[in-house]
This record gives structure tokens, C-alpha cells and sequence, in this order.
């Protein structure tokens, strides 16, 4: 009766993690960093092109092309995911291009595009901002800190 229960057992934990490592598929984890950098680095490149273009031909100053630049990159990216170039650059860089503002804006609109059939207030206008809404609001707090340690350091004189 022992000899039955042995062989109708579950497998033992540590046969099957080695099982499960045998058929795990191992990521080149170098490899993915370098494309994730190099994209990365890669849309920045392209936004700095954006802000020296509208310091050029439209006489903003280094501050204040900020704000343009990041709102026509993330045009870019919403009119790139639109027609599901954005995705492929995503498949191939990983992090690389979700990194940047432009991986907030494939956020947003695939979130929009995903949940169009449901129509535009209870589709697109719930679900927008699933994914980008913890970025948005950590990142509001985040600022939110930093500028009440700035302004307190600012008033104790530190600064």
C-alpha cells in the first residue's frame, strides 16, 4: 500500500523546479538592455532634434521649449500607436521605449484604442487612463515632495 502512494504522489518540489528550469527559456538579458538603451536613447535623440527646432524657427528659449517638445512627442507616439508602429518598437526595445514620455503616451492611447468599441465616455473615457493614472499620480506626489523640501530648505536658508 506504501508503494501505491509513492506512485501516485505529486512530484516532489525540487524535481519539478529543476524540471521547470530545464525548459525555461533564457533571456539575453545584455542584449535586451542594449536595445533598450540605445531606443531610449534613440527617441530622446529625436526629442532634442524637436527642441532645437522649435528654439530655431520659433525663438522659444531652452526652458520654455520644454513644454511643446513633450507634447508633440507625445502626438508622435499617440499617431505612431494609432497605426501600430509604436507597438513593433515596443516588442523590439523593451523598456527603452517605455521609458520616456513617449512610453506615457502609448499608454494613454492604447488604453483608448483597445476600449473604443465600448463607446467614448464608458470605453475610452473610463479606461484611458488606467495605466497612466498611477504615473500621474505618483508623479504629481513626487513633485508635490520635491518642491515642499526645495521651498522648505529655500526658507531655512540652505539654498
Amino acid at each position: 500500500m506504501a508503494d501505491k502512494k509513492k506512485k501516485n504522489s505529486p512530484p516532489d518540489v525540487q524535481e519539478y523546479q529543476a524540471f521547470q528550469q530545464q525548459r525555461e527559456v533564457k533571456r539575453p538579458v545584455f542584449i535586451n538592455c542594449l536595445k533598450a538603451f540605445f531606443v531610449g536613447g534613440f527617441i530622446c535623440f529625436i526629442g532634442q532634434l524637436i527642441s532645437t527646432f522649435y528654439m530655431y524657427f520659433f525663438h522659444f528659449t531652452e526652458q520654455t521649449a520644454g513644454n511643446p517638445t513633450v507634447a508633440t512627442l507625445i502626438f508622435l507616439t499617440m499617431l505612431l500607436t494609432g497605426f501600430g508602429v509604436y507597438d513593433r518598437i515596443g516588442q523590439f526595445a523593451g523598456a527603452g521605449s517605455a521609458v520616456p514620455v513617449t512610453g506615457f503616451g502609448n499608454a494613454v492611447i492604447s488604453s483608448a484604442i483597445e476600449h473604443r468599441t465600448e463607446g467614448f465616455v464608458l470605453g475610452v473615457g473610463m479606461n484611458m487612463l488606467k495605466l497612466a493614472g498611477p504615473v500621474i499620480v505618483y508623479g504629481v506626489f513626487a513633485a508635490f515632495v520635491v518642491a515642499l523640501i526645495k521651498t522648505i530648505l529655500i526658507q531655512w536658508g540652505g539654498l
